[in-house]
């Protein structure tokens, strides 16, 4: 009798504990949505320059975008160099922070679909903004390999 107690309250606990875990189709449906969110974007092919340079215009988006909450709209020009995309505003502002602290004067942009967008520089000129992801991409190397670039849609 006492085994058959202890065998059920066993099992009362493993059911217990199983049912303890997070789901993970609740992380597969977060995941789902934030990537259906990225394909929304046009990425742009690779293009030769008027001097027959040939340069990258990988990881290239268009999209709508202002400035956050307190940014300077002048910080905003129309080609920009991204470093980091957030839900949060907590870990966009502490990776502005960080970038200041570097020397940098980086803009919090948000999208039409409320990522906010850590941009670092931002340029009139395409290949200014390609070199300058470039050069960020070398120095921080391994971070920010993921750079790229944010045509600005009016």
């Amino acid at each position: 009798m006492k085994k058959v107690m202890l065998l059920m309250a066993v099992a009362c606990g493993v059911v217990l504990m199983g049912s303890c875990k997070s789901k993970s189709s609740a992380y597969k449906t977060a995941y789902e949505q934030a990537k259906a969110n990225d394909d929304d974007y046009e990425i742009i092919e690779e293009e030769e320059t008027p001097t027959g340079e040939e340069i990258s215009y990988e990881s290239v988006r268009q999209e709508s975008v202002k400035p956050y909450s307190g940014e300077d709209e002048a910080g905003l020009k129309k080609y920009s160099v991204v470093i980091g995309s957030f839900k949060n505003k907590t870990n966009a502002y502490s990776l502005k922070e960080r970038m200041a602290d570097e020397g940098y004067n980086p803009v919090i942009a948000e999208n039409e679909y409320g990522m906010l967008r850590v941009i670092i520089t931002s340029f009139d000129n395409r290949s200014d903004a390609v070199r300058s992801r470039d050069n960020i991409k070398a120095k921080y190397e391994p971070n920010f390999q993921d750079a790229w670039l944010l045509e600005r849609m009016y």
